[in-house]
């Protein structure tokens, strides 16, 4: 039998000094996006059926959360004209405060380089969403 295939995978996680019902509202709400994930995301701005039209640094895109808050579950789709993938995401309840976590599976539009230097990305949008919540705390 052949072996199965699997896709090259990132978790990334930040802990945050706010409880998990006020990480989840702010997150959930793609239109809060453009604030914190400042390297690729310009603006959202609803459409039909859930959907999120985006403007990126890479042009449009749509994004599509499917949350469920008693879960943590912040998982979203993410289609553009290059590729569609799906990012499972959670918010944590963490003591007095929470981590957000989200997993990056390797799409096959990215090579090794370029699904390396995407996630050291991702530390800066995080560290982004660190400071406004915690700002706002």
């Amino acid at each position: 039998m052949p072996p199965k295939k699997i896709r090259r995978s990132i978790t990334k996680s930040i802990d945050l000094r706010v409880d998990a019902g006020r990480a989840f509202d702010f997150l959930s709400d793609p239109e809060n996006w453009p604030k914190w994930a400042i390297v690729n995301m310009k603006s959202a701005k609803p459409a039909t059926d859930g959907w999120y039209d985006t403007e990126t640094r890479q042009g449009k895109g749509q994004l599509k959360m499917l949350s469920n808050k008693p879960l943590g579950l912040l998982d979203h789709v993410w289609k553009d004209p290059q590729a569609s993938w799906t990012v499972p995401a959670r918010v944590i309840p963490n003591d007095d405060g929470s981590t957000f976590l989200m997993t990056f599976f390797q799409p096959p539009v990215l090579d090794d380089g370029a699904f390396d230097a995407a996630a050291k990305e991702v530390d800066i949008e995080l560290a982004k969403l660190k400071e406004l919540l915690e700002h706002e705390a």
